[in-house]
């Protein structure tokens, strides 16, 4: 029977990762001439976590087909029919993401079938909806983490914009003048996304140059003078006037619901999301772009970004409160003195240690399972209860229930 596992986990190799961050965190060797983008720990079929079995290594995907109700527990898989609801990662960024958002729930069904309609193949770089779920994630900073989160208040646009002094914006800030809402904000991102490309390369170049000028006087012009060094003609690279700029400090988080326009700039942070690699690109990348498709899911409303309140809860847990249904993120802190003791009323967890060594010890059968810093440990739900100890730092993810 499948008890407390370490894990095998794919490393995504894109070209926005950093060469050091994660061989530092696992304790290997870097490869100097892959960048290592992101860690995953799930059981997507894209890149399933693997699991030794026998001698053997196996899908953690194909165990919890044979498996569901010991690996995720009863309540968990007749919920979310029989899959693990959240893939856990490890995002480690040296240069920016995408111009994205996900889309809902609906959009995410619609939208794959829609496309497997279609015959295009699911491995296509021209796919959208690689499968029919929805993604809200979290992402909490393991260093100092920059990111473009929702989009700003109109007036703070306005502001920043005319700063820069360019006669080809001034048509586009006149819709939100006169638009100061919503449909002001959507007509305005639809102009812009949609200018013809020598526009968008000209514009891109001249709030480059201009953001140069005056990049001492806030982050905003910095980074977008930053974004223009990788893609100089990509119009993405004003977004930092139209999205919220935020830094997180190391243990912070933000959580990103569905149709929330964003992009992750530089850091190292732990991501937990729906179970999905559906994202819907707008810019600032070399991978598929569809305007038309991002448009259709966008919620534009103003936000202004909130840092998720951490819920202190027993023997040195923090959860960080968010509304998502598939998961739950939080941060065990133990030295030698203390210890964690399971919650009575548990399912299916995936911890990741960050810091420091430890063990786990199943209090059913008594086995201890040493954890290092890097390792992965899935803890199935027919483990009734373990305790954790050491001096470690762990972060787990888990399912509401």
């Amino acid at each position: 029977m499948l008890r407390i596992c370490i894990l095998r986990n794919t490393i995504q190799p894109y070209a926005w990762g950093s060469y050091t961050a994660i061989p530092e965190l696992l304790g290997t060797e870097s490869d100097s001439g892959t960048p290592q983008a992101e860690l995953w720990m799930g059981a997507h079929p894209k890149a399933p976590s693997q699991v030794s079995v026998d001698g053997h290594l196996e899908s953690l995907k194909v165990l919890i087909d044979k498996h569901p109700l010991e690996i995720l527990g009863q309540k968990v898989a007749a919920r979310f029919q029989n899959e693990l609801p959240y893939l856990l990662k490890v995002l480690a960024a040296a240069k920016p993401l995408s111009l994205q958002a996900h889309p809902s729930a609906v959009q995410a069904r619609d939208g794959y079938k829609r496309e497997d309609d279609l015959g295009i193949p699911l491995d296509s770089p021209e796919r959208n909806y690689r499968d029919a779920n929805h993604k809200p994630e979290c992402i909490c900073a393991l260093t100092p983490f920059w990111a473009l989160h929702g989009f700003r208040r109109i007036p703070d646009i306005i502001t920043l914009a005319s700063r820069l002094r360019l006669e080809m914006m001034e048509s586009l800030l006149q819709i939100l003048r006169d638009h100061p809402g919503k449909r002001g904000l959507k007509s305005f991102f639809r102009s812009l996304m949609t200018l013809p490309p020598i526009q968008k390369e000209r514009l891109a170049k001249q709030a480059a140059d201009a953001a140069r000028q005056i990049s001492e006087e806030k982050d905003v012009y910095r980074w977008i003078g930053t974004l223009a060094k990788s893609y100089p003609e990509d119009i993405g690279v004003l977004s930092p006037l139209f999205l919220n700029l935020v830094l997180l400090k190391p243990g912070q988080a933000l959580y990103l619901p569905a149709a929330e326009l964003h992009a992750y700039l530089e850091g190292v942070g732990i991501e937990l999301m729906a179970n999905s690699d559906n994202v819907l690109r707008g810019g600032l990348t070399h991978k598929h772009i569809d305007v038309n498709a991002l448009l259709a899911v966008l919620d534009f409303g103003e936000r202004t970004p909130e840092v998720l309140s951490l819920r202190h809860g027993i023997d040195g847990e923090s959860i960080y409160e968010c509304p998502a249904r598939e998961f739950i993120l939080s941060v065990i802190h133990l030295h030698q003195q203390t210890s964690y003791a399971s919650p009575k009323n548990r399912s299916v967890e995936i911890l990741l240690c960050t810091t420091g060594a430890g063990s786990i010890k199943d209090l059913d059968t008594g086995e201890v399972t040493a954890v290092n810093k890097g390792d992965a440990v899935l803890i199935p739900a027919v483990v009734s209860a373990y305790t954790l100890t050491g001096n470690i730092t762990v972060y787990k993810a888990a399912v509401p229930i």
